[in-house]
């Protein structure tokens, strides 16, 4: 069903704009959006998506990939339909650039989403597989829901919003995972259609005005967006503009939508990356996509013992006290811990709510 949008003002010439994204849409009367599923309908913005959902997953939370937040906890995943942006390697695009509304076959209210997290024992709810920014009505809506019920809640976006709908919809997330795509406003542009400086804007705005815990990706693309040069510019921004202790993940490309013709990302240029981000200051920086036993694992800053070992998702030593320090030096570690470790696991177990 139609849900009522926020987020818009009506123009002198009749339109009326969306704004939630930097992507500013104008629309007549019948008009979708770039994302496809905020459309004009009369005097004002609707989501056509709210309460539909492409699936629900029970994931690992560092699947997301959060390595600082409640690890080994299990996350209830799920999705919606459209993006806002218009990235060419998109590695979900099935799901992200779909315009099809048949593909949504679940259907589940805010309420549903919070018992459903509940009763398969998850300890938080993710908003992922396509951009929440562009369902974000129904993604606080969920998290009101979730927090109810004492579940958590979790954004995995590209973080394309102004800062005025951000600051709405982050004070209903208890995490964030961002995707920094690239450190180019040339490759921003060319690659997703977008801008850069919008990005960086929701990622210090995250990191220095809510309670929200925010980790980063970034996919690395062969001859793209992997230039040593870019890559210790963009460590250098975290470390400069966020703080040296927000994760930073490195993770592999592989061909996928319109960008088949680059092949996968080597395991050595995420080892480079990670060396280079470390080289720049970044306390805890993570390879992805990859089977890298030293890029999944938690190491203290201060004495570098390892405090949370990972074997892709699964935890295999969690050295941390219950106050979230490192048990060798009592060290603290930045995140959001739990007095121990979940053991999820690797597993994925999908689940199919009652409409």
């Amino acid at each position: 069903m139609n849900h009522p949008g926020r987020w818009w003002h009506a123009l002198e010439d009749g339109r009326i704009q969306c704004d939630l994204c930097p992507r500013d849409c104008k629309l007549h009367d019948g008009q979708r959006g770039h994302c496809f599923v905020r459309m004009r309908e009369g005097d004002g913005i609707v989501l056509t998506t709210y309460g539909r959902s492409s699936g629900f997953c029970v994931d690992p939370i560092e699947k997301k990939p959060l390595n600082h937040f409640h690890p080994g906890s299990s996350v209830l995943s799920f999705g919606t339909a459209g993006c806002n942006l218009a990235c060419k390697f998109c590695q979900n695009w099935d799901i992200s650039k779909a315009k099809d509304m048949d593909r949504l076959m679940d259907s589940a209210s805010p309420d549903a989403i919070a018992r459903a997290a509940r009763q398969v024992g998850s300890q938080s709810v993710a908003f992922t597989y396509n951009d929440p920014v562009i369902f974000a009505e129904y993604a606080m809506d969920a998290a009101d829901a979730c927090h109810a019920q004492g579940v958590k809640t979790v954004a995995v976006t590209a973080g394309y919003i102004h800062l005025a709908a951000a600051r709405e919809f982050y004070a209903k997330m208890d995490a964030a995972n961002v995707d920094l795509k690239a450190f180019t406003e040339s490759f921003y542009f060319r690659q997703t259609g977008a801008h850069l400086k919008p990005v960086l804007d929701t990622l210090a705005f995250i990191r220095h005005e809510t309670d929200c815990w925010l980790e980063i990706t970034t996919l690395l693309i062969p001859g793209l967006n992997d230039d040593p040069a870019e890559l210790k510019s963009l460590s250098e921004w975290v470390r400069r503009e966020l703080g040296p202790d927000v994760p930073l993940h490195f993770t592999a490309f592989h061909p996928d939508y319109k960008m088949r013709e680059i092949g996968a990302t080597p395991l050595a240029t995420l080892v480079r990356a990670r060396e280079i981000a470390m080289g720049e200051g970044l306390n805890h920086v993570y390879t992805g996509n990859v089977h890298n036993k030293a890029g999944d694992t938690t190491f203290c800053p201060a004495c570098k013992a390892p405090v949370i070992e990972r074997d892709r998702y699964a935890i295999e030593r969690y050295a941390l006290t219950p106050a979230g320090e490192c048990a060798h030096c009592a060290q603290p570690i930045a995140g959001r811990f739990s007095e121990k470790a979940g053991d999820f696991g690797r597993r994925r177990i999908p689940v199919r709510l009652a409409a």
